[in-house]
């Protein structure tokens, strides 16, 4: 009878611990959508109150699932492309939070996200001003860039984000390459208005790259 009730309280601890995950991976594919409709189907005018309200959001699933790295990720994706939308003095802060909330993914589970944490934080180290106004540093952006693209060699985001460092270093005919690279990475499952978003993106620097060789 014993060892029975203790497979019926193993089994009822796995169920629960299931679902709660479940719920988590629901949550954030939900931010996921809404960042790509805040980010690419939302007027300017409009942007700042949606992002207010999302990074609202993915700092309350942050903070209810502290060893989750997920959640982190998107947490500092939400803050970085919220500070570029609303500039200004607060901006400096909402970087540094985001850098904050990927280094501590780091430590949880560093390839999680098909490398998402070393893609945002060579985004953030090479878009972010140098010392002394922030801490833009472009060879930890190449190197936190090019982990990215060991984890996810063929992945859009990591190609794009190395491709659009080397145009910013003026390597033109590196950028090309990498940026083609970039248009060709296969969909993204349950992602078409991100890929849709980051599609038109390519072109753009694709272009500027071009011309500049």
């Amino acid at each position: 009878m014993m060892k029975s009730r203790s497979l019926v309280v193993l089994v009822t601890l796995l169920f629960a611990c299931s679902v709660s995950l479940a719920d988590v991976n629901d949550e954030i594919v939900k931010i996921q959508h809404q960042w790509a409709k805040a980010n690419y189907a939302t007027p300017e005018s409009e942007q700042e109150k949606a992002f207010e309200s999302l990074v609202a959001e993915a700092q309350k699933l942050a903070e209810s699932n502290p060893d989750r790295a997920e959640p982190r990720v998107w947490l500092a994706i939400v803050l970085s492309t919220d500070a570029g939308v609303t500039g200004g003095l607060g901006a400096l802060g909402k970087v540094k939070e985001a850098r904050r909330q990927l280094e501590a993914a780091e430590k949880i589970s560093p390839e999680v996200l098909n490398g998402s944490i070393y893609t945002s934080l060579g985004s953030l180290y090479y878009q972010v001003p140098g010392w002394p106004i922030g801490f833009g540093d472009e060879e930890k952006a190449e190197m936190y860039l090019k982990k990215a693209l060991s984890i996810n060699p063929v992945g859009i985001d990591p190609n794009y984000f190395y491709g659009d460092f080397q145009l910013e270093e003026g390597n033109y005919q590196k950028a090309v390459k990498y940026l083609e690279k970039a248009a060709a990475a296969p969909p993204r499952p349950g992602r078409p208005l991100a890929d849709k978003g980051r599609q038109a993106e390519i072109q753009e620097k694709l272009q500027l790259a071009r011309k500049k060789l």
